[in-house]
């Protein structure tokens, strides 16, 4: 049976294409949905790109390793607070700006990511395969969005009083590259 309402396309991010760091080829079904979240919520906010301040939001709703290692209490409830407040007030000042610190070079420029986001998908995408593992996991991806202090996600997290780096000690990362870098 036909729907009677004809399908409505969804808003897009501007030039949104399916280029590497954007396809769902490494990743798993759940960083896909991550990916797929925080492409609604960019585009929700009004932001031009999904950044990694975006990327870390949906992760911490849809992926249950990644909020175990955040735990429970009042340090993640501020942090989800402030991601939820980038919208109303906080982080408004990013919407004007494309985030890319210039610490990690990026990978070729991808549609509807900022250039830093980008380089953290491939960085995901490497480190499983590093690793010996693939596809990409959440946990991949988290790695790779507390590589850089100037990340928005590692910006968001200090506001929350969450240190990036004893975050990225807690994962089962080994020794490696930060995104953008190659590893040999």
């Amino acid at each position: 049976m036909q729907s009677r309402n004809p399908r409505q396309p969804a808003r897009q991010l501007p030039e949104q294409g399916s280029r590497r760091a954007d396809s769902g080829a490494g990743f798993s079904d759940e960083l896909a949905a991550v990916v797929a979240g925080a492409r609604r919520r960019a585009v929700r906010d009004g932001d031009r790109q999904i950044d990694t301040a975006h990327l870390l939001h949906s992760l911490l709703e849809s992926d249950a390793e990644v909020r175990a290692l955040f735990g429970e209490g009042p340090r993640t409830a501020r942090l989800l607070g402030y991601l939820v407040q980038r919208s109303i007030g906080y982080g408004l000042r990013w919407q004007s700006a494309v985030e890319d610190s210039g610490l990690v070079p990026a990978v070729a420029e991808v549609a509807g990511f900022s250039p830093l986001a980008a380089s953290c998908m491939e960085y995901a995408r490497e480190r499983a395969a590093r690793d010996g593992r693939a596809p990409a996991r959440g946990t991949d991806l988290l790695a790779a969005l507390l590589v850089d202090p100037q990340a928005r996600a590692v910006e968001v997290l200090a506001r929350a009083g969450i240190d990036h780096l004893e975050l990225h000690g807690r994962l089962d990362a080994p020794a490696g590259t930060g995104p953008g870098e190659s590893s040999g």
